[in-house]
Parts: C-alpha cells; structure tokens; sequence
C-alpha cells in the first residue's frame, strides 16, 4: 500500500544540516523503510510551512503509521502526517461502497 508521509524539520535539524549541508536524508528514511519492510518511492524536499520533507512509501496495511510515528518521536521532525493513498480503482470502489451503506446510516437528529 502506498501512503505519503510528510514532516517539518525542527530547529534543531535545520542547525544540523547547516553544518553538513550535504547530508541526503532519503538515506536515513531508505534505512527505516526498508527495516519495515517497505520501499521508498519518491522523497522530495518541501518549503510551504517551513523546510521539510514528503515521501511516498511502500509499505504493508499498516506500517505507514508505525513509520510515521518512528519520525515523530525523534526530535528532527514536527507536523508529521501520514494518508494512505488509493489508486483511483479504489476510490471507485470506495464510492460504490459508500452508496450502499449510506441507506444503513441516520445522521445526529435523525
């Protein structure tokens, strides 16, 4: 399964860095997905809400959240989100599934 993990580096990741400009952190993040089985299928820096980074990973149900929270406990990274991606065949099957159980639902008030 395909999930996107994006995260902000942390001040103190930001110093480190300064001092090893040419550090590629996709080596660290290999290592972690690799260890849980996974691959990595593209890492690519961000700047919108501060420099960090977003990677897509390929991972058993599951493992995508165990990765992110191995990013979120280390003290480099902040603002951690994981979402499992679906393929558009999904998402189809998604929304056929949801038109047959939305006859099952009330809503509050209802």
């Amino acid at each position: 399964m395909l999930y996107f993990i994006s995260a902000n580096y942390t001040p103190k990741a930001m110093q480190a860095m300064a001092k090893k400009p040419d550090t590629n952190r996709r080596d660290a993040v290999e290592k972690l997905v690799k260890a849980a089985g996974g691959k990595v299928v593209a890492m690519y820096g961000t700047m919108v809400d501060g420099p960090g980074a977003m990677v897509i990973v390929d991972v058993d149900p599951g493992v995508g959240a165990a990765i992110a929270a191995v990013v979120a406990s280390s003290d480099g990274a902040c603002n951690v989100r994981a979402q499992r991606l679906f393929t558009m065949e999904e998402v189809i099957g998604i929304r056929k599934k949801r038109i047959q159980l939305q006859k099952s639902y009330s809503p509050p008030g209802e």
